[in-house]
């Protein structure tokens, strides 16, 4: 449902972000790594760390305000 939304944006932020997929029944191990117990999830990292999530389809303007954010972020 989101797919469509995430290929926009990893071209639109390309060389900015890194945009990966994850199918997570393939995956089961880091699923729960990181607690994802609902599809879709979206994870965001930054120096490797989970910095935000969204959990559910939402649109375009909140995973981009999202990513904003942390690219304008000073690094801790």
């Amino acid at each position: 449902m989101i797919a469509p939304i995430i290929e926009e944006l990893a071209n639109d932020y390309e060389g900015k972000v890194v945009v990966a997929k994850m199918n997570v029944d393939d995956n089961p191990k880091t699923s729960m790594q990181f607690g994802i117990r609902s599809i879709p999830t979206l994870l965001i990292f930054k120096n490797g760390k989970v910095v935000d999530q969204i959990i559910g389809a939402v649109p375009r303007g909140v995973i981009e305000s999202k990513l904003k954010s942390q690219l304008t972020a000073s690094v801790a």
